[in-house]
């Protein structure tokens, strides 16, 4: 049976374009999948702890020798792994934030990266790839070719290093100007921000259509 992982990440809630993305997602998924099951997780709302000693160096000790600190948090590290192990694809609703991914993005990646769950211990390779990895990404701003801010989307930039340890490989699918509509400095940009949003969305209803034969 097919399986699912739905992840947000934006804190603003029905403001959101990566949420709104993502639930399109979704629910082309579950249409396309209707014996299908979905998990969610919300890091937005429920954002992880952000690594430290314990958690940061609990895959360096072995189990037997934790500390409660460290066990506590591999069993973390292992309940999120599982997650992803468990689906058949991953969907990621992912904000731009100063540039750069939430921060609840960054530590749901550093808690993924676990020697012996996600990355084998002697060929150092991922264990988490072979599974659809789709990533709806907004942002305020145009950070394409050409543009003025060209290069500063840090988000999209960062991410398929970020999880490459682990086999996952992202397919991006962005919406960009999301701020068009909202700041009258950009009013002039709502035509392309409309342009970017449906081209995501249609996008979206094709991921899961039949080929025709």
């Amino acid at each position: 049976m097919a399986h699912l992982l739905h992840i947000d990440s934006s804190i603003q809630g029905e403001r959101s374009v990566s949420r709104r993305l993502s639930a399109r997602a979704a629910a082309a998924w579950r249409a396309a999948h209707p014996d299908g099951t979905v998990a969610y997780r919300d890091l937005g709302a429920h954002p992880l702890p952000h690594i430290d000693a314990a958690s940061g160096l609990a895959g360096m000790v072995p189990p037997d020798q934790h500390t409660p600190e460290q066990a506590a948090a591999w069993a973390r590290t292992t309940e999120l792994v599982a997650e992803i192990k468990a689906a058949d694809t991953v969907l990621l609703g992912l904000p731009l934030y100063n540039f750069g991914a939430p921060s609840s993005v960054k530590t749901w990646v550093d808690h993924l990266i676990a020697p012996g769950l996600s990355v084998d211990h002697a060929t150092q390779t991922g264990l988490l790839g072979g599974r659809e990895f789709i990533v709806l990404a907004s942002r305020g701003g145009g950070y394409g070719e050409g543009t003025p801010r060209e290069g500063w989307d840090h988000a999209e930039q960062w991410l398929p290093h970020g999880v490459s340890l682990t086999g996952l490989e992202p397919r991006f699918i962005t919406a960009e100007l999301t701020l068009a509509h909202v700041n009258p400095a950009m009013a002039e940009l709502i035509p392309l921000a409309d342009a970017s949003l449906a081209t995501a969305e249609r996008i979206i209803d094709e991921l899961w259509v039949p080929a025709h034969v």
